[in-house]
């Protein structure tokens, strides 16, 4: 039995107008911007009013880009755009020209082998899967530092990587080692960090600043409140968090509840964290 021809499309796709409309008679009605196809106008897309539809489409387009890569799950890295890469740290150092300068590059270089641990993590994760599947794909804000070592590992074994990154008041290159086909740019915060988590199987937290905070908070108010399902999180660094954030004064304070802090696991190389994940999903 023979399948029936497909009928022509009713009405013209957004492509044949598209074109279309670019070619107008130039009349003065044709010249004024209010005859633009609306989805062409970008002064009409970027007006204060069109601010749910840019959400929509930030949304919208990584969600079918990743899912037109397969990419079913993710193991999400945060941490700091400012810990050098192990060969950089002394450069770091002797750049430094005061004192205090010179602390700090001290303090960063010292934190410097968190590369190479997150470097490592992403090897271990990327290499676990059998050829052709899509589980555990590394995920990262795309920048440098710790998120490129993330990206790096990867890439070191030929596997796929994202780069979520983000229009910064200063210039922030994807860095080299994020997949080409799935390095993205965000403008919204919120809908850059729905995207971190949504496919999320694991979160590795390496030492940061404001933007790692912010990130590693909200996952453990989200957890903490239901609203995404427990999954392993990897605080990297017990010297480091413990120092900036006194976890247990806030159970003892009484404003989070002592089993809260059950909610991630202090780790300090690749091998215990990718053991801990494997151990939540029975692998």
């Amino acid at each position: 039995m023979m399948t029936p021809p497909i009928p022509p499309t009713l009405f013209p796709s957004a492509q044949t107008d598209a074109r279309l409309g670019n070619t107008p008679t130039a009349v003065p009605q044709t010249e004024h911007p209010a005859y633009r196809l609306a989805f062409q106008d970008n002064d009409f897309l970027l007006r204060e009013d069109l601010r749910p539809v840019r959400f929509q489409l930030e949304l919208l387009k990584t969600e079918l880009l990743l899912a037109e890569a397969d990419i079913k799950s993710t193991f999400v890295f945060y941490g700091s755009a400012r810990i050098p890469a192990p060969e950089a740290a002394q450069g770091l150092i002797d750049a430094a020209d005061t004192p205090e300068k010179l602390a700090v590059a001290k303090r960063l270089a010292a934190n410097a082998r968190y590369y190479e641990v997150a470097r490592e993590l992403a090897v271990q994760v990327s290499t676990f899967c059998k050829e052709g599947e899509r589980c555990f794909t590394v995920c990262s804000g795309g920048g440098p530092s710790i998120m490129e070592a993330a990206n790096r590992g990867a890439w070191e074994v030929g596997a796929p990587s994202l780069g979520l990154n983000i229009v910064l008041p200063h210039e922030q290159v994807p860095n080299p080692y994020v997949t080409p086909g799935l390095s993205v740019q965000f403008h919204y915060f919120a809908l850059r960090k729905m995207h971190f988590l949504m496919r999320a199987k694991a979160v590795a937290v390496f030492p940061g600043g404001f933007g790692t905070f912010d990130e590693f908070f909200e996952l453990l108010t989200l957890v903490q409140t239901g609203k995404v399902a427990p999954l392993p999180i990897l605080l990297y660094g017990r010297d480091f968090w413990n120092r900036v954030v006194n976890f247990e004064a806030l159970a003892e304070e009484g404003v989070i509840a002592p089993a809260d802090l059950k909610l991630f696991h202090f780790v300090e190389t690749a091998e215990e964290g990718w053991a801990i994940v494997k151990a939540h999903y029975g692998l």
